[in-house]
């Protein structure tokens, strides 16, 4: 299996919801379970049908969370002595040309991406793109809408 990069936020958030799963959702489904078989023929119990996929889908998860986790590899930059350079959990403010505006983005793992909140992952056009450069260096990328242009304003490596 590949190495998993994970940020100590995206490792603590991918156990929270590990530990929801296991302790809350889990029981929650299999009571549901319990309840729907007491109400008779399974056959035509959608209630049963419907807790019985939910609970498929939870277990898929955990095993999931449980693998992905069991390989993780929890990257701190703020401890890397990168010198501002642009690693893996860089923060980065980032000034658009074409869009004349400022953007800031946390370089990620693949499993806690998440755009709308600045984190992109460091397997992405611009992820890729990032990766080993400096504060002030000016550089471009083929995103899937065309080439797009930026300046790095801004490296720091809070956690």
């Amino acid at each position: 299996m590949n190495r998993v990069l994970l940020t100590a936020k995206g490792a603590a958030a991918l156990q929270a919801e590990l530990k929801n799963l296991k302790s809350v959702e889990r029981p929650k489904v299999i009571q549901a379970i319990a309840e729907a078989r007491s109400h008779g023929d399974l056959s035509e119990n959608a209630e049963y049908d419907a807790a019985k996929e939910q609970q498929g889908f939870i277990e898929g998860r955990i095993k999931e969370l449980e693998g992905n986790l069991g390989v993780a590899e929890v990257i701190d930059p703020s401890k890397l002595n990168a010198q501002g350079k642009v690693v893996f959990g860089a923060l980065v403010k980032l000034y658009d040309e074409q869009a004349d505006t400022e953007v800031s983005y946390q370089i990620v793992g693949d499993l806690e991406a998440d755009i709308a909140k600045g984190q992109i992952s460091l397997s992405s056009p611009i992820g890729r793109a990032l990766i080993g450069k400096y504060e002030g260096d000016e550089f471009t990328f083929e995103a899937p809408s065309g080439e797009r242009a930026y300046e790095i304003l801004a490296v720091s490596y809070d956690s």
